[in-house]
């Protein structure tokens, strides 16, 4: 979560956008993301630029040939408003026949996934004033940052006012990191977004690879499975999709592998043991009409509900051997309709459920306030569910409130210090890694382990309170005989000073005539 002056500043720049005449929340965000991509690519050649005269050698492929200068953000920053707008709208001259808006949409190879979503981008800045005021407000944010970047398109993402409709909510960056520390993805991995929006899962992938496997980007073979077939993101709105692929091209991924699609239709049924990794959180909301879903997932879950119908999707698009980490709403781990009970059996019987995370309701606020829970399984087709991980989350580091406010303190360093109590995180992903440690938990813990066996005899109900048990603590209270002998003497007290004060009063001088 950001705050300060990144915080003010997008606000400001928002709200430019709004008074300028550009209302619609996934507009703005489309277009600001446009500017920010735009000085992305100028800080990135200007980058280029320094490390070539530092080697004295040529700039190794630069964004900008010399002729296309006058595209650079540095160079038309500072430009008339007229003259900007007309860099955005007009070829620049016969011998470039581009705009600012044409060069952005020409990065990356030319059947590369970026140019493909980016042929639907359109420039909605018609008003040269607010292009101007656009560009002076972003100048000023620093996006060298990784974290900065990340946190700057966080809180972009949380002004669309429309998120939560369909049930589809953006999933916060620290739920997002905990899912893919607990997965730890390898540097083998061929990874997966069934419902990718602005690719935050994918994103997170990429710096844990930057983070625990450093010396695998010197491998020339893990560079091209890094930049091939790694990163795939399934998504069926263009402007989300449009945003993603932007996202990931500033995180260094050139040709992710997207789909513009919807995962449940017949026309992704292709997509079929291709996986192995998913990390996801798909539309809770909505109900599609059966001749909308693929068959091949209505034969594992008859239902017409997205958040079980994905789940169905996920199993076929894994490998074998294969692990997910899924959030879905509190509905389906204890849900009665046979769809529920068809696809939870079908994890836990033919695949291999390990893990169930219950969340607080306030997790996807200011969205909405829904209780959810994040499921960890394998794809095995065999079986192998032995015993279950429970973990009853209480705190996730942030108020549960619309305002989602940080708990803890700063240390000297500046670093946020947080207690067990105010963020469970870190004990979760700690258990998770010694997960041998937790067989002997009680169940009156915050987390334990539950038999398969005990799962099946209660239905197949992964609900945590099923199986948690409460300690009551046996409190004596006083007799109604000593309660009202209390009364009595507190009454009688009372009297006696009462009498007390008359008599005072009576003897005082004040009352004297």
């Amino acid at each position: 979560m950001i705050t300060g002056t990144l915080k003010s500043n997008i606000d400001k720049l928002w709200e430019t956008f709004w008074t300028g005449g550009i209302s619609n929340p996934l507009t703005v965000i489309e277009q600001i993301t446009y500017l920010l991509f735009i000085k992305r690519m100028d800080d990135i050649q200007t980058r280029k630029e320094k490390q070539a005269n530092r080697l004295k050698q040529p700039i190794e492929d630069p964004i900008y040939s010399e002729e296309e200068k006058p595209l650079r953000w540095g160079s038309f920053k500072g430009l008339d408003p007229e003259i900007m707008l007309d860099r955005f709208r007009k070829p620049l001259s016969p011998k470039v026949d581009l705009t600012v808006f044409d060069k952005m949409k020409l990065m990356g190879a030319e059947d590369s996934p970026f140019r493909q979503f980016m042929k639907g981008a359109t420039l909605m800045i018609d008003n040269a004033r607010l292009l101007d005021k656009a560009v002076q407000m972003i100048d000023e944010i620093d996006q060298a940052d990784q974290d900065t970047k990340g946190d700057l398109y966080e809180y972009l993402l949380s002004k669309i006012a429309s998120a939560g409709q369909n049930g589809q909510f953006r999933t916060p960056r620290h739920i997002i990191k905990m899912m893919v520390d607990m997965t730890q993805p390898t540097p083998k991995d061929i990874v997966c977004d069934p419902s990718a929006g602005t690719m935050g899962f994918l994103v997170a992938v990429t710096e844990y690879m930057k983070e625990h496997h450093e010396k695998k980007f010197t491998d020339p073979a893990f560079q091209k499975h890094y930049q091939g077939d790694m990163f795939n993101g399934i998504e069926f709105d263009p402007s989300m999709i449009r945003i993603g692929a932007m996202n990931m091209t500033l995180h260094g991924i050139a040709s992710p592998n997207l789909l513009l699609e919807d995962s449940l239709s017949e026309k992704a049924a292709h997509i079929k043991d291709d996986y192995t990794l998913i990390l996801a959180n798909p539309p809770f909301k909505g109900s599609l009409d059966y001749d909308a879903v693929d068959s091949s997932i209505l034969e594992m879950v008859k239902s017409k509900k997205t958040e079980l119908l994905f789940l169905g999707a996920m199993l076929r698009m894994l490998k074998i051997g294969g692990r997910a980490a899924v959030i879905v709403p509190d509905g389906v781990l204890f849900g009665n309709t046979k769809a529920h009970k068809q696809i939870r059996k079908e994890i836990i019987d033919e695949q291999q459920l390990q893990a169930v995370i219950s969340m607080p309701g306030g997790v996807f606020k200011p969205y909405a306030g829904v209780s959810t829970a994040i499921l960890f399984f394998t794809k095995t087709n065999s079986g192998g569910t032995e015993k279950v991980w429970f973990y009853d989350m209480k705190a996730d580091g942030y108020s549960l409130d619309d305002k989602r406010n940080p708990f803890g303190t700063k240390n000297e360093k500046g670093d946020l210090v947080q207690s067990h109590e105010e963020n469970n995180i870190p004990d979760i992903i700690a258990r998770w890694m010694k997960s041998d440690s937790e067989k002997n938990r009680k169940r009156t813990e915050q987390s334990f382990m539950v038999p398969v066996e005990e799962i099946q005899e209660n239905d197949y109900d992964l609900s945590i309170n099923r199986y948690k048990e409460i300690v009551y603590k046996a409190i004596d209270y006083d007799t109604p005989e000593e309660i009202i002998g209390r009364i009595e003497k507190i009454d009688t007290n009372r009297k006696d000073l009462l009498k007390t004060l008359k008599r005072l009063l009576k003897n005082s001088e004040i009352f004297k005539v």
